[in-house]
């Protein structure tokens, strides 16, 4: 039921003060709480400003402390780099192939720069790092990134050597080819011819004969600048001599009481007969054995030597008709020299033939270069036998 609305203090009213469970206030007291309540309402407004005042200050502070707090930020996420143009030389090689990433990471370990992440920006903010070539260079430690970018795309003034390379397998005229035509070195005319005109001048072993053949060791060799064609011929017959040292060559040789010139001979004969190296060994120990009955070698690999490949495999009735010491298939026992410089794969199955009776080998599948090994004749015709059916599903591939 609803009543009259009257305006009337609680505490004036016994009854509900009872009710409530509340003890009526004095006049007195009713006083002293409603000085408090001013009081109160004063000291909030009073912290109202306080509030202001600190809240004002901040925001004076932040907009005071803007600039360096900006300034600490970019420093944060930024990459430490050095300044200038760097201190003391220090070479680094980039290979082929070689990411900006994976340079950045040699650079910072070689000291070049101060960090990989300064010199990826920088090559990111420069199309023309794409163009970085594979050589050996010459910069500098605690270089800027920027800086180190502009030397490795000036090879003239930070390429230490020139790159070239020598495929395994090939002559000494290929090689001659070979280096005459390399972009990279740009030799005279005719230097190369002259300088493998003076074997005596390339440090060839003391077995070679003073040949070169076989001793001009294949693989990819970093040229000083303005080197000259004894200096790179140089590099490869050194390259041999430490290879025939880690494989122990002329020790062994020795040991098995073989001539190490005749092992050179026989790497390259295996070299030029197969290029499967599960292969080496077995074709070596067809050559020894061969050898060992006094039985012709039979390779026409070493009529190649003389004719030329031609792209062929096989030689024609004409060309095992020459006369030439290296047609093996007139004359018993190796060739004179060497075919072509073997790698160090080829000499170690030179050294240690796999064991077995084979006599015999041949092609059976030019695309695999699948070889099928015999011990004697009947075998040996039957696995030629499958040669010719493969030439006949391939006409002319033989």
């Amino acid at each position: 039921m609803n009543g009259p609305m009257v305006d009337q203090d609680l505490n004036e009213d016994p009854d509900l003060n009872d009710h409530l469970g509340l003890r009526p206030e004095s006049r007195v007291e009713r006083r002293a709480n409603r000085r408090k309540a001013r009081t109160r309402r004063g000291f909030g407004c009073f912290a109202g400003i306080v509030s202001l005042l600190v809240v004002g200050g901040l925001i004076g502070g932040l907009a005071f402390g803007f600039g360096k707090g900006r300034d600490a930020l970019e420093k944060m996420f930024s990459a430490p780099d050095y300044e200038g143009a760097g201190t003391t030389a220090v070479t680094v090689e980039i290979t082929s192939g070689q990411s900006s990433q994976s340079i950045a990471d040699t650079l910072e370990k070689k000291e070049v720069v101060k960090s990989a992440r300064a010199f990826e920006r920088a090559a990111r903010d420069n199309p023309k790092s794409r163009q970085i070539q594979a050589a050996t260079y010459t910069l500098k430690k605690h270089m800027s990134a920027k800086a180190a970018l502009e030397l490795l795309l000036d090879p003239a003034k930070s390429v230490l050597v020139t790159r070239v390379g020598f495929p395994p397998g090939r002559t000494k005229n290929e090689i001659i080819d070979i280096l005459q035509k390399a972009k990279a070195v740009k030799l005279p005319p005719g230097s190369v011819a002259a300088a493998m005109a003076k074997p005596w001048s390339l440090g060839l072993p003391s077995y070679a004969n003073n040949n070169p053949e076989g001793f001009l060791y294949p693989g990819t060799y970093d040229a000083p600048k303005n080197a000259t064609a004894y200096t790179i011929l140089r590099l490869m017959t050194a390259q041999f001599a430490r290879t025939s040292q880690e494989i122990q060559l002329p020790q062994i040789a020795q040991r098995k009481k073989v001539d190490p010139y005749q092992v050179v001979i026989i790497a390259s004969i295996i070299g030029a007969e197969t290029n499967r190296e599960e292969d080496y060994g077995k074709v070596a120990r067809v050559i020894y054995n061969r050898l060992h009955d006094g039985a012709r070698l039979q390779m026409d690999s070493t009529v190649h030597y003389v004719t030329g490949r031609n792209g062929k495999v096989f030689t024609s009735d004409a060309d095992r008709q020459i006369d030439s010491a290296y047609n093996t298939y007139k004359h018993t026992g190796l060739p004179p020299t060497p075919i072509n410089s073997p790698g160090r794969d080829l000499l170690k199955a030179a050294l240690n033939p796999t064991p077995g009776g084979w006599k015999y080998f041949t092609l059976v599948n030019l695309d695999t270069g699948e070889t099928a090994f015999a011990s004697t004749l009947s075998e040996h015709n039957a696995n030629v036998r499958k040669l010719q059916a493969w030439c006949s599903a391939h006409q002319g591939r033989c």
